[in-house]
């Protein structure tokens, strides 16, 4: 029989894939579980099963007192010494037990207990090998679908793959071989929850290390990648290697690798543009295929962006369908991108200095805003009433002689005339400074 027992415990391990210890642990546990429902064994008994013999050892440590008052956790000292000869109080001893044949519920609750841990244990070690793969793609085949969740068995368990991680308009028949990202492993009651996607960028970069070597080598570094999926995505290349030009690797030969690629995304059409650690340069690149005429920073903290100025012909072309191509640039690199065309931007030029212009005489006519007030708020670049109601309280008290209250009146000042502008006339003037 203890033959038998150590066979099947290694069998069960083989085929499980569940190391020995655990299962030995578990049939301890189990036979300790079913002695207590015939021998009504305390917590001081303990189970030992010798890995080598298969025998079962039923111990029961008790701790060694002058005056026993528990004697299912206590003995004498002349009854520790007749087991060991140099027993003193205080000493805990290991009493051996003579096993028992188990009751027929006995056997069906060391059954369940082994049954427990062996699922227990299962399940922890799926989760140990899919967890390790967060961020990998894997494979595996449809299952079933469950309300446009794909359910995919991928070895020893299966995982999900929500309506929302699929490229819109791909369709998968049960039975179907399927490739996909693994974006999360969670733990669950009921075992571990593997939920795959398509639609992650990393789905997209795992694809390139896979058909392109030099990816994978790590001579072709992706910085970056971008997509609207089952449309069209970005990805930012560079080479380690001068000799390697990292666009046309990930291209391949006649457009090989980057076709294998848009077939398993559903035809996505993908722009490979090289990285530039200048971020201007980037962006002007991100951009592509359109062309840029000059691009620069524009405003301050958080209001700061990339002003990019195109050609007029290729201004829509920067911008792209429904405003796609700006917004997988944005996406890529990781800015604010604002596009305007040469004529828009000459436009706002003129504009500008024609505020400018009328600025300083439209300042003075604003209530408490002398001449010198207005050539302040003038070399703040708030040269006309219309720059000060866009600005707030503490911008304005950054111009000298503007105080809290003072800035508020200038606030309010500026929008009244704009409205009285708007409706065709001005609100009566005041002259004169007025340092709050």
């Amino acid at each position: 029989m203890n033959r038998e027992l150590l066979y099947v415990i290694e069998q069960i391990g083989r085929e499980k894939g569940i190391e020995k210890e655990v299962l030995f642990e578990a049939v301890e546990s189990a036979l300790l579980s079913a002695s207590k429902k015939t021998m009504g064994a305390a917590d001081n008994v303990t189970m030992h099963l010798d890995r080598q013999t298969g025998e079962l050892k039923i111990l029961c440590r008790k701790k060694v007192v002058d005056k026993v008052t528990d004697p299912q956790i206590e003995m004498g000292l002349a009854e520790a010494r007749a087991l060991v000869a140099d027993a003193q109080v205080n000493d805990e001893v290991d009493i051996p037990l003579a096993p028992r044949d188990f009751g027929r519920i006995a056997a069906q609750t060391a059954k369940q207990v082994i049954l427990q841990r062996v699922r227990e244990a299962e399940r922890e070690g799926i989760f140990a090998e899919f967890s390790g793969k967060e961020g990998h793609i894997i494979r595996g085949v449809v299952h079933r679908i469950e309300q446009r969740t794909l359910i995919v068995d991928v070895g020893k368990t299966e995982a999900i793959l929500p309506e929302r991680e699929q490229i819109p308009g791909e369709r998968f028949s049960p039975g179907d071989r399927i490739r996909a990202y693994v974006l999360e492993v969670r733990k669950n009651p009921k075992g571990p929850q593997i939920t795959l996607s398509r639609t992650h960028p990393g789905f997209l970069v795992r694809l390139f290390e896979a058909e392109v070597p030099e990816v994978a080598e790590g001579i072709v570094q992706i910085k970056a990648a971008a997509r609207e999926p089952g449309e069209r995505a970005k990805i930012a290349v560079t080479s380690t290697k001068r000799d390697v030009d990292p666009v046309g690797a990930c291209v391949g030969l006649r457009g090989t690798r980057i076709q294998v690629i848009g077939r398993e995304l559903r035809g996505e059409k993908i722009d490979i543009i090289e990285w530039a650690e200048d971020s201007l340069v980037f962006v002007s690149r991100a951009l592509s295929p359109a062309k840029a005429s000059s691009v620069t920073w524009h405003g301050e903290g958080d209001e700061r962006s990339v002003l990019v100025v195109v050609p007029e012909n290729q201004l829509s072309l920067s911008i792209g369908k429904k405003g796609q191509n700006a917004r997988l640039a944005a996406k890529l690199t990781g800015l604010r991108i604002d596009i305007k065309s040469e004529t828009e931007l000459e436009a706002e030029r003129r504009a500008e200095e024609e505020e400018r212009e009328k600025g300083l005489q439209q300042l003075l006519e604003l209530p408490g805003v002398g001449t010198q007030l207005a050539e302040s708020l003038y070399e703040h670049g708030l040269f006309s009433p219309k720059r000060i109601s866009r600005a707030d309280v503490e911008k304005l008290r950054e111009v000298r002689g503007v105080g809290e209250r003072k800035a508020e009146r200038l606030l309010e000042a500026a929008r009244e005339w704009l409205a009285g502008q708007a409706q065709g006339s001005l609100p009566v003037t005041e002259g004169g400074d007025s340092a709050q």
